[in-house]
């Protein structure tokens, strides 16, 4: 049975037919896994991807990383999305300081003339993410970030979708959509995003698209390893491939509500905690969780309505050959396939960012970000606020 939350959605008619006004845009994504920052140029009219330029990552600093943890702490006392309790107001300046160096080191790394971009979309860092309570926030100044660019700043694009109803999240399944085009597609194809919590985006043969959140990604995993051993996250799942998989936990985890309830909802990375310290030795709980991951994106997956032929995954968690491992296991189960974006030549490290290019073009135009089979919202609904800098102050040192 389908949920409520993801009653068919088709992204098709007017918002989906070719344009001939495209733009060259960059996007920026700092996930849940707040390990760094995700820049990524494409050239789309909104409705296709005609180009799709280089990539690159910058990750952050140790104890910026950790400063971004605490405000997730911090960020639990927001009743209004303006609010910046404690350092967040801090905080969120140099957070926009560091997209803007990424977008300059971006730039000289690929000479790229920032006065041919005619849009940046940014995502900035989810510290509060409550859909029950209509309250989503994403610290990030646009206008600071485009004043240092002197480019055009797209921002705060999940809000609009929950003024509609909507969870504010997942947004990229509209670029999914758009990718899963160029497929040419004769089989049911799922994105995995395997970030800080995982989301899939499910394209039908006809064209239907249904996304939402499946659980725990590379989060409880990070969480882990630096609790046990002080390090940021298990490269390549080498510390998952020592341990083994302990099910009372991993039953424990898959008994939660998220995972019962009818209607899906999106997650906050603070939704799911990591197991005691002392259940499991460090190996064994990485596997544990790794095993997690997987086999929540295919309970969640139950909730489709039809199975999955392709499984293409993206995001960090593609990295770790131990899920991929579990998640070949558990789709070969249902004759599926799963494989890296890169296999299907894409950029799985890159797609986030790219989406946020994507969604930026879109809004650009006034075209769809969510759909009700994506959010839940109650209609198609655009989303972003625009600012112009104020003037070409581009800082280039």
């Amino acid at each position: 049975m389908v949920p409520d939350k993801t009653l068919s959605s088709r992204p098709s008619g007017p918002a989906f037919e070719p344009r001939s006004d495209a733009m060259t845009a960059i996007g920026l994504m700092s996930g849940t896994s707040m390990d760094g920052i995700d820049v990524a140029l494409i050239t789309s009219d909104g409705v296709r991807v005609l180009e799709r330029g280089p990539s690159l990552s910058v990750a952050y600093r140790p104890d910026f990383r950790r400063r971004l943890a605490s405000a997730l702490e911090c960020a639990t006392s927001i009743r209004l999305r303006s609010e910046r309790p404690g350092d967040l107001a801090e905080l969120e300046g140099e957070l926009t300081q560091l997209h803007g160096d990424a977008v300059f080191q971006f730039a000289k790394q690929f000479d790229i003339d920032l006065s041919t971009i005619d849009v940046v979309g940014f995502h900035g860092q989810t510290v509060l993410h409550r859909p029950l309570q209509q309250l989503t926030v994403q610290i990030g100044d646009g206008a600071l970030l485009a004043n240092r660019l002197a480019v055009p700043v797209v921002y705060d694009m999940r809000a609009a979708d929950m003024e509609a109803g909507g969870e504010g999240a997942p947004l990229a399944p509209a670029y999914h959509a758009a990718l899963a085009v160029s497929l040419e597609q004769k089989q049911s194809v799922a994105f995995v995003n395997i970030g800080g919590i995982s989301n899939i985006t499910w394209v039908g043969k006809d064209g239907t698209v249904l996304a939402f959140d499946t659980g725990p990604g590379n989060a409880l995993i990070d969480q882990w390893v630096e609790m046990k051993a002080g390090i940021p996250f298990d490269q390549g799942g080498a510390i998952a491939s020592e341990g083994r998989i302990l099910r009372s936990i991993v039953e424990e985890y898959l008994q939660a509500s998220f995972f019962t309830d009818e209607k899906r909802r999106s997650l906050d990375r603070n939704d799911f905690r990591p197991p005691d310290p002392a259940s499991a030795s460090l190996e064994d709980g990485a596997r544990t969780l790794a095993r997690l991951t997987a086999e929540a994106i295919f309970k969640s997956s139950a909730k489709l309505p039809l199975p999955v032929d392709q499984w293409i995954i993206c995001g960090g968690g593609r990295h770790n050959r131990t899920i991929m491992d579990d998640l070949r296991e558990l789709a070969a189960l249902q004759d599926g396939n799963v494989v890296a974006a890169e296999d299907m030549g894409f950029d799985g490290d890159a797609m986030e960012a790219e989406a946020w290019a994507f969604l930026a073009i879109r809004s650009r135009h006034g075209l769809p970000l969510s759909w009700p089979g994506t959010t839940g919202c109650r209609q198609p609904t655009t989303g972003g606020r625009y600012v112009e800098p104020m003037a070409d102050n581009r800082d280039l040192t």
